[in-house]
């Protein structure tokens, strides 16, 4: 915006100082000729006092100008000049301005005892632009400076709008990444003052609802754990032993389901989480390990000492690294070698899975697709994940055509 503006100016600026300055140098160049032309009329004028006098030639010698006096007889006196047209025109008792090689000649008739005495005064292109040069790089340095003006002076009105622009935006991102507590600093134009206030007003409303869905759960943990106590209760009243275990395994199992629907609806209204991926993969790689040795699979492992947070809870993230490593135990055969790398970059903490199975089509990302008889959805697991912290999930081929999957998490 701040490029656009300032071409806007610059572009407007000189068609108005194109339309005003050229005009003006058009005009100092008259000036000038005037001038010019008004010297050499005068000189001409004075050196005709003194025709026919002895003061002549004194006279001839104070012009500046190149000076030629036709005298009668054929005479002349003064710088030499062919005698054109334009002096025997003058000669007939007329004052006579032409123009000549190289510039112009102003010629005056005066009368003396011995006959018409033409005065010729030859002006130059030099004499007659005089200062020209000078008066129109004036102007020019003038207009660029305006111009350059205008274009700081744009620059100035425009950051005062960009840079309320760019702090929405910034805030709408850390809104978007799960950071409630992001607030807009409302400045700049009205406009744009009124788009911060409405974006306060939705970052209170959405903590609000997010308070709400908080309060709803809490409800929704008192009011399925009642009926299951109930009903763990009814099973172990039962006489058949065997029936009473299989009933309280069941409820066990249905206890189990709604404590983990109702602890991830508690994470998701508590906001993002952290932890350290360095820790969790590693404890996760070590669990896997136990079968990989079973199968024969080889397993290179790449992860540093140091701590790598992110914005990804450690259950969560555990739950996408089984999901990759499930992966690959169930659809590459046994033996086949794989690799897990972490490490940082620029874009965030990168986690790496690869395999040298018989790979499998990028298409499968979308959920519930799967080449292989599953449900699919391993990957839309890791894709959800990676996404909640803001980063991305990537899948390709390896150089032996195994499936390498990259999960690209944010760090907050």
């Amino acid at each position: 915006m701040r490029r656009w503006l300032a071409l806007l100016v610059a572009a407007t600026t000189s068609v108005v100082l194109i339309a005003l300055l050229v005009p003006m140098a058009l005009l100092i160049r008259a000036v000038a000729e005037n001038g010019a032309m008004s010297r050499a009329t005068g000189a001409a004028a004075s050196v005709g006092v003194a025709a026919g006098t002895d003061d002549l030639p004194l006279a001839v010698e104070r012009v500046e100008l190149p000076v030629t006096v036709f005298l009668p007889g054929g005479r002349t006196l003064g710088a030499p000049a062919p005698r054109s047209e334009a002096v025997r025109l003058a000669a007939t008792g007329r004052s006579v301005t032409a123009e000549a090689p190289g510039g112009r000649e102003v010629l005056a008739a005066a009368q003396s005892p011995q006959g018409t005495v033409v005065t010729r005064v030859f002006v130059s292109e030099d004499e007659l632009t005089r200062g020209v040069r000078e008066a129109w790089g004036a102007l020019a340095g003038l207009g660029l400076a305006l111009v350059v003006l205008g274009i700081l002076l744009a620059d100035r009105l425009a950051l005062a709008v960009t840079r309320p622009v760019d702090g929405l935006a910034r805030v709408s991102h850390r809104l978007a990444g799960g950071d409630l507590e992001a607030r807009a600093e409302p400045g700049g134009p009205p406009e744009v003052r009124s788009v911060a206030l409405a974006l306060n007003h939705l970052a209170g409303r959405i903590g609000d609802l997010l308070t709400a869905e908080r309060e709803s759960v809490a409800d929704l943990s008192h009011r399925l754990r009642t009926p299951l106590t109930a009903l763990r209760l009814d099973a172990e009243s039962l006489r058949d032993p065997e029936e009473a275990a299989r009933l309280g395994a069941r409820v066990d199992a249905l206890e189990r389901a709604v404590s983990a629907i109702i602890t991830g609806a508690h994470r998701r209204s508590a906001g993002r989480e952290t932890c350290d991926a360095a820790a969790v993969v590693r404890e996760r790689v070590r669990f896997w390990s136990v079968l990989a040795e079973d199968q024969g699979r080889e397993v290179e492992v790449s992860v540093p000492g140091t701590a790598l947070p992110v914005a990804v809870g450690a259950q969560d993230l555990a739950a996408c690294v089984d999901a990759l490593l499930g992966n690959v135990f169930a659809h590459t055969p046994d033996g086949a070698a794989l690799s897990v790398r972490l490490g940082p970059r620029p874009e965030g903490v990168v986690l790496v899975v690869a395999d040298h199975g018989p790979g499998f089509e990028p298409a499968l990302l979308r959920r519930g697709d799967s080449g292989g008889g599953s449900t699919g959805l391993g990957l839309d697991i890791a894709r959800r994940t990676a996404e909640s912290s803001g980063g991305s999930l990537g899948v390709s081929r390896g150089p032996d055509g195994g499936a390498v999957v990259e999960v690209v998490l944010g760090t907050g």
